[in-house]
């Protein structure tokens, strides 16, 4: 355990120690929430990054540890196990090393190689391996075995050649070799599947940019990796591991001679060496190409759905921590044509007061009497924020709603286009369904869109995080990984934001550390039989919220107006003593403390330290009693789409748009520009400078100006560019399709897309990249 910790810590470049301390919190419950908030003083400091981090490399350490000993006591009731071997096995670093070294011992169905073994040929085999200079056939002759259907000394010689085609490629050593040379200097090659009309259809076309494609193994990204596996499964693509230009054939491979050379073996005109050549290219093409090329693809694949995953990860966090709107009255509009345009009107806390529907739009086009009900209930109700979804008809009743402000100048109501994804999932949800048990779903969206305009964190813990759309390639990742990735996402969120315990609804709640959906419940249940909460101590009431509950989740929790002003704050229970220490020294009531920052700047957090708490933990206190509760998300700001560009067809190159950042994929950012369909800013388009990770320019959520470079509106692609003084025509950035690399370097200036607007796009928009290339060379 110690070499884990150790391993651990020199990942993280922190201390040992510090590992160790963080291990044994969360192995006693503790979250990662609470101990990068609560815990400074045991941990050393560890933040919630390096919690994160340390959290996921203890699960894969202690799996591979676990894995370590199941070999271990597999090979040693076969009897097989030697100290050297033991050896290898201790000191094996990753999943792949322990496999290689298994891979001899692992119990498999009869081999045509243990097969011979049992007709008594390995003799024949070693003894041709060690000494070239017998001749095959003579010494062939001496192992016929009538009995194992052994009659000839061809069947003798294909006996040996089997054993040690199995012997080659069950060496750890020689795998190793070979797998390191592989990483470094293969290709990936991506070819249409025999027999494939490449014309056929649309799903296959969206493949087209693969038919004939090669790039460096090493340096394939994720969305490549991803969309040519996506193509394999889809039955268009094949896909090989290559060395050298795959359309030149060699007159043998590389690693046949890496196979040669670990084993000795020359051909030097002796009587053996040229049927122990054919036994190693045999061994390369039958057992070694396909064990390594599975391999290769499968850790390609693990690298590529990992690096997917980190950009669903950081697209959800921008998401949720985006700006709230705030408190206000809100009026919820889910858009629509012949259905109408369903209204919902929350309070300032989210609670329904009306709902009903409104036909502005076409064919109906009941323009007067809507105008007049969304009028009345701006008046009635105090109206501060219209939200309007932006799926079909949004434009159109944006159009519509400004039109009747401007009417109505009294009302003082601001419209605003929010993201409405995922509000159809909630709205048919469960949870849904038993918050509104009588409202019908598309109510329940446009109620959705109102909440998530005041507080999007508050409303898409609701939602399942796959559900909300900034994923790329979400449905060909692992799904146990990426729910656990999102899910620490969203904790990590809620609590850094900290949460109201008298309004949250039981999603947010159960998101809280150390709470869960039982006992979310519970507090509601007992909000609701008892009346709003009035301190902190009071949760302790609630049913099955212990000791270690409490620990866990009540510095996350917000008590607006209790009995105690710090139950408002961020300052945890546990360490209330220190606050009612520095008030008693300054002889200042605790209320007058909060927010007076001319006074706590005078303070020294180290005279206020103890044995308990310190100086981290003092430090936090007072930034916290300077501005208590304070919220880390930005101000609320909203893009300004254009008047009279609301489709495909308004879009003009050269046009300077206004547009809202609603995914960020490691090859560029899709920008909502209100025309139904959001446009692609290619990775080379983001900047003048050259940009490695598209989320050091952007992030969702960003409001940001582009310039139209492209339109396609028959396959409903926008090319845009964050490079304002970019010229249509040049072709900048529309997408990541790389044409086939016959140098092998040439990739560095190739890119590629994914399936859809949303996740990629596989097509080319007109010569891609003609002026990123120009740029760089």
């Amino acid at each position: 355990m110690s070499s884990i910790f150790q391993r651990i810590a020199d990942e993280l470049s922190v201390r040992e120690q510090q590992v160790d301390a963080a291990v044994a919190l969360l192995d006693e419950g503790a979250t990662v929430p609470f101990i990068s908030r609560y815990r400074k003083e045991v941990t050393g400091g560890l933040d919630d990054t390096q919690m994160r981090n340390l959290e996921e490399r203890l699960r894969y350490l202690r799996e591979l540890e676990d894995r370590r000993d199941a070999i271990l006591k597999s090979i040693t009731e076969q009897e097989k196990l030697t100290p050297a071997l033991e050896n290898d096995i201790r000191a094996a670093d990753t999943k792949t090393r322990l496999e290689d070294l298994y891979l001899p011992y692992k119990p498999k169905r009869r081999t045509k190689g243990q097969i011979a073994i049992e007709a008594g040929l390995e003799p024949l085999a070693e003894g041709l391996l060690a000494d070239p200079t017998l001749e095959p056939e003579t010494e062939a002759a001496k192992y016929l075995n009538p009995e194992h259907k052994i009659t000839d000394t061809k069947a003798a010689l294909d006996g040996a050649k089997f054993i040690l085609m199995e012997k080659f490629s069950e060496d750890a050593n020689l795998l190793a070799k070979l797998r390191d040379f592989l990483q470094k200097e293969a290709n990936i090659s991506a070819r249409v599947a025999t027999g494939k009309d490449t014309n056929s259809s649309q799903e296959v076309q969206k493949f087209r940019d693969y038919f004939e494609h090669d790039e460096p193994l090493k340096s394939t990204p994720s969305h490549r990796a991803l969309a040519m596996f996506r193509g394999r499964n889809e039955g268009v693509l094949t896909i090989a591991i290559t060395v050298g230009d795959p359309n030149e054939p060699a007159a043998s491979h590389p690693c046949e001679a890496m196979v040669a050379d670990h084993w000795r073996i020359i051909d030097n005109g002796r009587a053996a060496d040229k049927w122990l050549s054919e036994v190693v290219r045999w061994a390369w093409r039958v057992k070694l190409l396909t064990h390594l090329e599975t391999d290769l693809l499968g850790e390609l694949r693990d690298r590529a759905e990992e690096g997917a995953i980190k950009v669903f990860a950081s697209n959800l966090n921008d998401l949720l921590l985006a700006a709230p709107a705030g408190q206000k009255a809100t009026i919820g509009l889910d858009p629509g044509l012949r259905t109408g345009v369903k209204v919902a009107v929350v309070d300032a806390t989210g609670k329904v007061l009306d709902h009903c529907a409104i036909y502005p739009t076409m064919p109906q086009m009941r323009t007067a009497e809507s105008e007049k009900i969304l009028s009345a209930l701006c008046q009635k109700y105090n109206v501060g924020l219209i939200a309007i979804g932006n799926g079909t008809a949004s434009r159109e009743t944006e159009k519509f709603v400004k039109d009747m402000l401007g009417k109505y100048p009294e009302l003082t109501a601001k419209p605003v286009m929010v993201n409405e994804a995922g509000a159809s999932v909630y709205s048919a949800s469960e949870f849904a369904a038993k918050e509104f048990p009588d409202l019908d779903v598309t109510i329940r969206g446009a109620i959705s869109i109102a909440r998530r305009l005041q507080d999007p964190l508050a409303e898409l813990v609701k939602i399942d995080p796959k559900s909300i759309g900034v994923g790329q390639y979400q449905h060909d990742v692992s799904q146990t990984q990426l729910a656990r990735s999102l899910d620490a996402v969203v904790e990590d969120c809620v609590n850094a934001v900290g949460v109201e315990v008298n309004t949250a609804s039981a999603a947010l709640l159960a998101r809280v550390s150390g709470l869960n959906t039982t006992l979310a419940n519970n507090i509601v249940d007992f909000r609701n039989t008892n009346g709003a909460f009035s301190s902190r101590e009071q949760l302790k009431k609630v049913t099955r919220f212990g000791a270690k509950t409490f620990e866990q989740a009540a510095g996350f929790l917000r008590v607006a107006g209790g009995e105690n002003p710090l139950d408002a704050s961020a300052v945890h229970p546990e360490s209330y003593a220190v606050v009612e220490a520095i008030a008693s020294k300054n002889e200042r009531r605790i209320a007058g403390l909060i927010g007076d920052s001319a006074f706590l700047g005078t303070l020294k957090a180290a005279d206020y330290t103890s044995e308990q708490f310190g100086l981290p933990t003092v430090t936090d206190i007072l930034k916290e009693l300077d501005k208590p509760g304070r919220d880390p998300r930005p101000e609320f700001r909203t893009a300004k789409f254009q008047e009279g560009v609301e489709t495909l067809k308004d879009l003009e190159p050269g046009m300077i748009l206004e547009g809202t950042v609603t995914n960020v994929t490691n090859f560029g950012a899709f920008v909502d520009i209100g025309v139904h369909q959001d446009g692609l800013v290619h990775i080379s388009a983001l900047s003048n400078t050259f940009v490695k990770d598209p989320r050091e320019v952007v992030k969702a959520g960003d409001i940001a100006k582009v310039k139209v470079m492209e339109v396609d509106v028959d396959r409903k692609r926008i090319g845009l560019s964050m490079r304002l003084d970019d010229t249509p025509g040049e072709k900048t950035g529309g997408g990541d399709a790389p044409r086939r690399a016959r140098k092998q370097d040439s990739s560095r200036n190739q890119s590629s897309r994914g399936s859809n607007s949303k996740e990629a796009s596989l097509g080319s928009m007109g010569a891609l990249l003609q002026q990123a290339m120009k740029k760089k060379n």
